[in-house]
């Protein structure tokens, strides 16, 4: 203790307590608290937790399809843990989906899910915490889904031993001769049309589906307290969104 004329100024330090306790004059302060810190164990947690939702998503729609409404969840989990924990985690919580899934499911399941939903969580996940524009975000999540339905097709071809390339192909020629017949069209199509065809199918498909996820994503990331990039105006007015 240290006494002058005039203010005095005491400080008190116990030897077995890392905090102080300050007098000023007559006002006694309270000490100085740290700031909360996520530890390095609530991330392993968190990401740990994330990517097993995620692969009980897949694990359910595989078993017991419920449609297209498990299918929006699938990059979720993923893209949240980029969001909340970064790059590291989300890489980190991918990876280990992919390796429960493989316990659950074998290998050839499991890297279904990681190429392309697991890719494509960690792709939108980053885009959203730079705040990139939804057309950004939607063009290159297309590009990787459909990077992703040619190899899942690739992936077939070798387990079952045949070319289902050239299955869908000749599925998709059927339609089209229906449909010339049904318009009065004698011509034969050329399989360069029928791949051309079948390609602007599987990435319409992907442009709608990354889309929907974006509208899932708003929803569900504004009310866990991450929001993600603001729709476009003519969303906002569709939806008749306000934020």
């Amino acid at each position: 203790m240290q006494s002058e004329t005039g203010d005095r100024e005491v400080n008190w330090v116990d030897a077995d307590d890392d905090s102080s306790v300050e007098v000023s004059g007559d006002r006694l302060l309270p000490p100085t608290e740290p700031e909360p810190v996520a530890t390095s164990t609530l991330v392993v947690v968190e990401t740990a937790f994330l990517a097993s939702a995620a692969s009980l998503i897949w694990l359910i729609n595989y078993y017991f399809p419920l449609g297209p409404i498990l299918r929006l969840l699938f990059p979720i989990p993923i893209a949240l843990i980029y969001l909340r924990r970064g790059q590291r985690a989300a890489w980190m919580g991918a990876l280990v989906s992919g390796l429960l899934l493989s316990v659950l499911m074998g290998p050839t399941r499991s890297i279904q899910y990681v190429i392309p939903f697991g890719l494509l969580g960690v792709q939108l996940g980053a885009i959203w915490r730079r705040r990139g524009s939804w057309y950004f975000a939607i063009a290159t999540g297309m590009l990787l889904g459909t990077f992703g339905v040619f190899f899942r097709l690739w992936l077939a071809s070798i387990v079952i031993g045949e070319n289902v390339w050239i299955y869908a192909i000749n599925q998709m020629t059927v339609w089209i001769d229906w449909a010339f017949i049904q318009l009065g069209i004698l011509s034969q199509p050329g399989p360069v049309l029928i791949q051309s065809l079948v390609l602007c199918i599987v990435l319409l498909n992907n442009l709608l589906y990354m889309f929907a996820v974006h509208l899932v994503a708003l929803l569900i990331f504004d009310r866990l307290g991450n929001p993600i990039t603001r729709p476009p105006h003519w969303v906002q007015v569709l939806f008749e969104y306000d934020y």
